[in-house]
């Protein structure tokens, strides 16, 4: 028996009936599970190796984590933390959220012209940066569709500042790209559309999971990116009383909407500086 586990629990033993724990035993680099009991003649010492089994369990556990990792990239954390704990269907229902739509202007023409390794590297650069600024304002991205891009704001956590965070991540766009077209020596336009409502989010797919929005005030948002204006900003009325206090807009007037009929919309400008924030008060 190895004289540093008699020293180590020999009181313990002297006390108890038997005991067991885990050691790892360093000059043979193994793992050990050491059981001592007392007899009549002392004590009896039993040990099994069980390195095999530990390296199967760190296996899995690093497995599990890679897999953690992957979801965490793919669904929100506390999605992620649901489906551990409940699976099945995950849907809710927010009532109150700011969707945005942003699409590259002229992408599909301008793309023609460049190799499909250059393609795949502008738009990861470009909708990299779009994601580092979702993280700045506390979004959530839900997916990229070819060249456009969407974002929420007030789920899967409740926010009363949905709106507000939707167009600080907007202006924060159109500044971005003009910094990515320098860097890229590239001419991109971006075109973008908000809109603020009710909302039912969750988890589809068996294989391919992908957390997705639903609802009109989704298929409004889409209306306002695609009826936009290139380099502009267009929010429907919904999103601008929510904002009006606190930014500039320019009124666009009624505009036909694919679907919709007339509706009113706005061109987001700006923030409102400080002494104009004073005097609205």
């Amino acid at each position: 028996m190895n004289s540093d586990f008699y020293k180590e629990y020999h009181g313990a033993v002297a006390k108890q009936i038997g005991v067991a724990f885990e050691k790892y035993y360093r000059p043979l680099k193994v793992w050990l599970e050491v059981r001592v009991f007392p007899s009549h003649d002392g004590i009896s010492v039993f040990f099994h190796d069980f390195t095999k089994r530990r390296e199967m369990e760190y296996a899995l556990s690093k497995e599990q984590k890679k897999t953690e990792s992957l979801l965490l990239n793919i669904l929100p954390v506390v999605i992620v933390d649901r489906l551990k704990n409940e699976p099945g269907v995950i849907a809710d229902k927010f009532e109150k959220a700011t969707i945005l739509f942003a699409d590259l202007v002229n992408f599909t023409q301008i793309s023609t012209t460049m190799s499909t390794t250059k393609l795949v590297y502008l738009l990861n650069e470009i909708f990299s940066a779009f994601d580092q600024l979702s993280e700045k304002h506390g979004l959530e991205k839900i997916k990229t569709i070819g060249d456009a891009y969407m974002v929420a704001g007030g789920i899967p956590i409740q926010r009363p500042d949905h709106a507000e965070a939707i167009a600080e991540m907007a202006l924060d766009m159109l500044a971005a790209i003009k910094e990515l077209n320098v860097k890229l020596d590239a001419k991109f336009d971006l075109r973008i559309g908000i809109n603020s409502g009710p909302v039912v989010a969750g988890v589809i797919g068996t294989k391919k999971f992908i957390y997705d929005l639903w609802g009109n005030a989704v298929n409004t948002a889409s209306r306002m990116e695609s009826h936009g204006i290139p380099g502009r900003i267009q929010v429907s009325h919904y999103t601008y009383k929510l904002l009006q206090d606190k930014y500039e807009f320019e009124d666009r007037g009624e505009i036909e909407i694919k679907g919709k009929g007339e509706m009113q919309t706005y061109l987001l400008t700006a923030r409102k500086t400080a002494s104009e924030l004073k005097i609205s008060e």
